[in-house]
C-alpha cells in the first residue's frame, strides 16, 4: 500500500499507475486478447468451411452451434458491450472504495494532496486507459464485422451484440461505469457494497436503455390494406392492423447511426452528472469533515 509521502513525492499519476497496475494490465489483456479473437475470426474461422454455421446433415460432425463463427463473432460483440460492468466493479471496489474504507485516502489529504486533485487523478488515467482500449477494440470489431464472408450469418445490425461494439457506445459505457462507481464508493465509503451497487446501478442502466432503443429516434411507418414483408434490414419496432388495414413500424439500417449516437450522448452525460456529483460529494465529505 502507498503512503501518503509517497503520494506526494512520486506524483500522483505514478502512484495511481503504481497501484493499480494490475488492473491495467487485465485491461490490457483484456483488449489484446479480444482483438487477436476477432482476427483469427476474420482471418482463419471465416474462411474455414466447418465453422461456417450452415446446417449440417446427420450424423453432424461440425460443432457450429457453438463454434461457428457467427456465432463466436457475437459472442465477441457481446463480451465487448458489456465489458463495462467489469469497470464499474472496479471503480467501486478497488479505485475508490479500498482508499476510502482503508483511510488511506484521508491519510492523503492531510500530506499536501487536495482531495480534488486525489480524486482528478485516479480517474484520469484509467479514463485514458478505457479510452484507448474501447478504441482500438471498437475498429477491430468494426472491420471484423465488414469483413464477414456471408451478411446472412452475422446478426442484424440492431441486434443487442452487435449494436453497440461497432460504434463510440463501447466507449462511453465504461466510462460511464467509471464515474458511477466512483459515486456509488464516495456514497457507500465500503469496498464490497460499493462494487455490488455499481454493478447493479450499471447493469440496470444498459438494459433499460437497450430496451428503450428503438424509442431514441423516430420510426417510419408503412401501411396496406393486406399483410406485407418488411426489407430485410428493417428492424421492426412495431405492427398489427387497424380499420385501415396493416401498419408496421420500423427503423431501417440508415437509423443506425442517429439511434446510436443519440443513445452515446445519453451515456456520456449521465458520466459527466455522476463525474460532477463525485467532485461535489467529496468536497462536501471532507469540508464537513474539517
Amino acid at each position: 500500500m502507498s503512503t501518503p509521502a509517497a503520494t506526494v513525492g512520486g506524483g500522483l499519476p505514478r502512484t495511481v499507475l503504481r497501484l493499480h497496475r494490475p488492473a491495467l494490465l487485465t485491461w490490457a489483456v483484456f483488449v489484446a486478447g479480444t482483438c487477436g479473437w476477432l482476427v483469427w475470426l476474420t482471418k482463419v474461422a471465416a474462411k474455414d468451411p466447418d465453422l461456417q454455421g450452415l446446417p449440417c446433415t446427420d450424423p453432424c460432425d461440425r460443432l457450429y452451434l457453438l463454434l461457428d463463427y457467427p456465432t463466436q463473432l457475437d459472442w465477441a460483440g457481446t463480451l465487448i458491450g458489456y465489458a463495462f460492468v467489469g469497470v464499474a466493479a472496479f471503480a467501486g471496489g478497488a479505485l475508490i472504495g479500498r482508499e476510502l474504507e482503508s483511510g488511506t485516502a484521508q491519510l492523503a489529504w492531510t500530506q499536501g494532496v487536495t482531495p480534488a486533485r486525489w480524486l482528478a487523478a485516479k480517474l484520469a488515467l484509467p479514463a485514458l486507459a478505457l479510452t484507448l482500449g474501447a478504441t482500438a477494440l471498437v475498429l477491430v470489431f468494426r472491420w471484423a464485422f465488414a469483413a464477414r464472408p456471408d451478411p446472412v450469418w452475422a446478426e442484424n445490425w440492431y441486434g443487442a451484440s452487435m449494436f453497440a461494439a461497432r460504434g463510440p457506445l463501447v466507449v462511453a459505457y465504461p466510462l460511464c461505469a467509471l464515474a458511477v462507481g466512483t459515486l456509488t464508493a464516495l456514497l457507500l465509503g465500503r469496498t464490497l457494497a460499493a462494487l455490488g451497487t455499481a454493478v447493479g446501478a450499471m447493469w440496470l442502466f444498459g438494459s433499460v436503455l437497450t430496451y428503450c432503443r428503438p424509442y431514441l429516434w423516430p420510426t417510419l411507418t408503412r401501411t396496406g390494406p393486406h399483410a406485407f414483408d418488411l426489407p430485410d434490414s428493417a428492424w421492426p419496432v412495431s405492427e398489427g392492423s387497424n380499420t385501415h388495414g396493416r401498419f408496421a413500424t420500423y427503423h431501417p439500417a440508415s437509423h443506425y447511426w442517429p439511434l446510436h449516437l443519440t443513445e452515446t450522448g445519453i451515456v456520456l452525460a449521465v458520466a459527466a452528472l455522476a463525474a460532477l456529483l463525485s467532485f461535489r460529494l467529496l468536497r462536501h465529505r471532507t469540508e464537513s469533515a474539517a
